[in-house]
């Protein structure tokens, strides 16, 4: 169901970048996964088959902490993901200038 419009969450606009990072869910092993486009809030991987959105998604960036995230959205094998803390702004600029963008 979705909340009327004035209700609805501010959405962020999410930036294109090119960002091989490692991700894992639960105890797999970690994969290597491309991130296409990110928020401060969220992003999303081009190609995450055997996803899981029940189990918190682990991601490490590039010199960056370990993160947690949850699926929000599967469409054939990519996911839309949202970060269990959002990133504040000026760590998310030092990615996106890091890494590239599309």
């Amino acid at each position: 169901m979705t909340p009327p419009a004035g209700n609805r969450p501010q959405r962020t606009e999410r930036v294109g970048v090119v960002l091989l990072c490692e991700v894992r869910q639960g105890t797999r092993p970690w994969k290597m996964a491309r991130l296409e486009d990110m928020s401060p809030g969220g992003f999303r991987i081009a190609w995450l088959p055997d996803a899981r959105p029940e189990l918190p998604l682990r991601i490490r960036i590039p010199r960056m902490q370990l993160l947690t995230a949850h699926i929000r959205w599967m469409r054939d094998n990519a996911v839309g993901c949202e970060f269990a803390v959002p990133l504040h702004q000026a760590v998310f600029e030092h990615i996106v200038a890091a890494a590239g963008t599309d």
